[in-house]
């Protein structure tokens, strides 16, 4: 039961899983967003400057069907008159056209955001099998795009009867108007009724975008096992991290090992800890730790302390706390200053005892902070 467990998509997608869905192209897109962004977009355009753009067109179209005689007998002048028509309809249209690119860009932005992808582009060659075509019609997803179909439907048909119903008057007054005045009157009647077809796609728009969005969703749900998969591609095998650990760990104690003999002092519990502390007067402002452990790191901390005559010194109270308050490299805290500088006065008055011959200091009572 656990293994059928694992293999159900019952979990999130990753991180990784939707950045790789999204180099795919596997973005979530609403249909019915960019279309109600883009006849919105057409509406306001006509609405706001459909009289503008009636009347340009209309002394367009007056200008290119004059001709003279001279340029009825040359057909290059036709050409020409032509081309220069086609371009000044363009920077006619320019403005609306231009308004409907960018709606047709930036809707899509809001949900997805931009991508491109040479994956999007290749063919899909399962997409022309019948049987999985037959499939997606009749599956759940096929159903709801019926189902959103005739909504689009039902909507454009009641704002059209609607419109219809209200402005009937003034289209059938277009006939009686004048060429240019009628034209104007037009455009602003198709864009008050672009503007009203938008505002219902709108309307489907509002429950078509959180609905991609979770169908986007839960076609990239994971199963456990997937999700361990992933987890084991990216960050690696766990033994070999494992490995990998411990071999950085045998390596910086090896290096910490490397630093005992250069010590001034073995600080000790006496079994349990030992921390190993360097001073150069000359180069550093506070005594460092320069190797700590317990039990069998610090067994062979005092070992080869011994084999070099580092001298090792038992304090319990301050070896706790250097191993428990000190890093590898760190200086020694301020409030155990007092402490490893009796200390190191004990440790330097014995090299000079042994160096002279004489009587061996005995060790005094090291001064630790009570909370330590």
């Amino acid at each position: 039961m656990s293994d059928l467990y694992d293999q159900e998509k019952t979990e999130s997608p990753t991180q990784k899983r939707l950045e790789d869905a999204r180099r795919r192209g596997q973005v979530p897109r609403s249909r019915d967003l960019s279309a109600a962004a883009v006849t919105l977009a057409g509406g306001l355009g006509l609405y706001g400057v459909g009289q503008l753009l009636g009347g340009r067109m209309l002394s367009l179209m007056r200008q290119s069907m004059s001709f003279t005689r001279d340029e009825l007998l040359q057909p290059e002048r036709m050409l020409d008159n032509l081309g220069d028509a086609a371009l000044q309809a363009a920077l006619g249209t320019a403005p609306l056209l231009g308004l409907l690119l960018a709606a047709a860009l930036l809707a899509p932005l809001l949900i997805g955001g931009w991508t491109f992808s040479s994956t999007a582009l290749a063919p899909d060659w399962q997409r022309l099998d019948p049987v999985a075509g037959m499939g997606r019609v009749f599956s759940a997803r096929g159903l709801l795009e019926v189902l959103k179909s005739l909504a689009r439907f039902t909507v454009v048909a009641l704002v059209a009867v609607l419109v219809l119903r209200h402005d009937f008057n003034a289209y059938t007054a277009l006939g009686s108007q004048s060429v240019r005045t009628g034209i104007a009157q037009a455009l602003s009647l198709c864009g008050e009724a672009f503007i009203l077809f938008g505002g219902g796609l709108a309307l489907i728009a509002l429950v078509d975008v959180p609905l991609s969005l979770w169908q986007h969703t839960r076609s990239l749900r994971m199963s456990r096992q997937e999700i361990r998969q992933e987890a084991k591609e990216t960050d690696g095998n766990p033994e070999v991290r494992s490995r990998i650990r411990r071999v950085q760990q045998e390596m910086s104690r090896r290096r910490m090992m490397e630093e005992v003999p250069r010590a001034d002092v073995i600080v000790t519990n006496p079994t349990h800890y030992a921390v190993a502390l360097r001073y150069d007067e000359q180069r550093m402002r506070a005594p460092i730790v320069v190797a700590k452990g317990a039990d069998l790191v610090a067994l062979q901390i005092r070992r080869i302390a011994g084999l070099h005559s580092v001298p090792i010194v038992e304090a319990p109270p301050l070896a706790r706390a250097l191993h428990a308050g000190c890093a590898l490299g760190d200086e020694v805290p301020a409030r155990l200053y007092a402490a490893v500088a009796q200390l190191l006065t004990h440790v330097y008055q014995l090299r000079t005892a042994r160096r002279r011959g004489g009587p061996l200091p005995e060790l005094p009572h090291i001064e630790t902070p009570a909370d330590l």
